[in-house]
């Protein structure tokens, strides 16, 4: 399966795309949101020739458009606006600030950073994968 990674510390982006790899998923990664922004629209003009993703990981503050406007638009493409969507910040955000975020981005959940260790991530990433599919997601 394919997983969308976008990411703009490079640090962080290769080491959250080698544990995608570990844990048998194929990472689809972008560098920047104006990366991803060009990569949604070849979804949406059929250019795009790869493996769609079916689950979106992706840093919110970022050059180009953030996460979350991201996340937006995701939802708003037909191929893969069903997808679960998991937005990282080290920021330090408030209950409404995240409610407001959800609400925004079509967002399943929210993981700051440092990212938790890789057992506790790989599990809560495929526990909201997971309650997403039996939500009607894909």
């Amino acid at each position: 399966m394919t997983w969308l990674l976008v990411e703009d510390d490079n640090d962080i982006r290769t080491v959250v795309s080698m544990m995608i790899t570990v844990w048998g998923e194929q990472p689809l990664v972008f560098a920047d949101g104006n990366a991803a922004w060009t990569w949604l629209d070849s979804v949406e003009n059929g250019t795009f020739k790869g493996d769609l993703p079916e689950l979106a990981l992706m840093d919110i503050r970022m050059p180009g458009p953030w996460g979350d406007k991201i996340a937006a638009r995701i939802r708003q493409t037909e191929l893969v606006k069903n997808i679960p969507i998991i937005l990282m910040t080290a920021f330090t955000l408030t209950p409404t600030e995240v409610s407001d975020l959800t609400e925004r981005s079509g967002m399943d959940q929210l993981v700051n950073k440092p990212l938790p260790d890789l057992d506790v991530f790989r599990s809560l990433i495929y526990d909201v994968k997971s309650k997403k599919i039996a939500a009607g997601g894909s």
